[in-house]
């Protein structure tokens, strides 16, 4: 039955049109993160140091949420991410999520643009991301006393920090390892850690799946905010702790859960 209400004209139609919109997703993002970084490059040298930062956080928001409106224009993707909003203008902290897919930080960024990034250091160095991300300020992560150092800083000066708390794409589920960079950033910079949950029903961009793979359409994301945990004092507990928390919050999602062979399997 299901095969036959998938096959005919109406079938075919469909599966073009989600090939479509993968694609032409695909190659916006790639488009407007190259223009970008080229517009990027002079701002660079002729922009105020004090301005640089600002003004590149500001068109990577604007970019990204206009991204993300097109996804849900084509019938890509359906985005609930209000949840973000409550945040903007409150002091300094963490922006903690988990991180099942490569939209996680997309999704955030476009909603906050007082944020600094911690960044791969091959991504920085990329010719798409790598002129907008330096001028920025998003973070390197190749040195992890000087991400710290540079992390803690940017926190001082008044930004959020988005810090994954695992530092990659969750590897198992619901959440992989907790890294104790998340506790020692907070307890040097003195900021609060604000746990956020991004749900998903699909495996799409999950670790393991091929970036080309066309998945089933639209893929939802929903984000919604957890509980906001003081400055630690103990890394090593707090670490443990907030790990604890994560998987028993993510198991109580609102969307369907991911089964582990869906999430993994390429």
């Amino acid at each position: 039955m299901n095969r036959a209400q998938g096959s005919g004209i109406p079938g075919i139609l469909r599966m073009l049109r989600e090939y479509l919109a993968f694609y032409c997703g695909l190659g916006l993002l790639a488009s407007v993160s190259l223009l970008w970084s080229v517009l990027a490059l002079p701002l660079s040298l002729v922009l105020p140091r004090k301005w640089k930062k600002r003004t590149g956080r500001l068109v990577i928001t604007m970019g990204f949420r206009t991204y993300l409106r097109a996804l849900s224009i084509m019938g890509a993707c359906r985005f609930d991410l209000k949840a973000l909003d409550t945040l903007q203008g409150e002091s300094p902290m963490i922006i903690a999520p988990n991180h099942p897919s490569l939209l996680d930080a997309l999704m955030v960024i476009s909603r906050l643009p007082n944020l600094a990034c911690i960044m791969k250091s091959e991504l920085v160095d990329n010719v798409f991301f790598g002129a907008g991300a330096r001028l920025a300020g998003y973070i390197r992560n190749d040195s992890l006393r000087g991400m710290i150092y540079l992390a803690v800083e940017d926190l001082r000066s008044g930004s959020h920090l988005l810090l994954f708390p695992e530092g990659t794409r969750s590897n198992r589920l619901p959440i992989g390892t907790v890294r104790g960079s998340i506790a020692l950033i907070a307890k040097e910079a003195g900021v609060p850690i604000q746990t956020v949950f991004i749900e998903t029903d699909s495996a799409f961009l999950t670790k393991g799946w091929p970036f080309f793979r066309k998945p089933s359409m639209p893929v939802h994301y929903r984000i919604h905010l957890g509980q906001r945990f003081d400055p630690p004092t103990d890394v090593r507990r707090f670490t443990a702790e907030l790990e604890r928390y994560f998987q028993s919050a993510l198991a109580e999602a609102r969307l369907p859960p991911l089964s582990s062979t869906g999430a993994h399997a390429p």
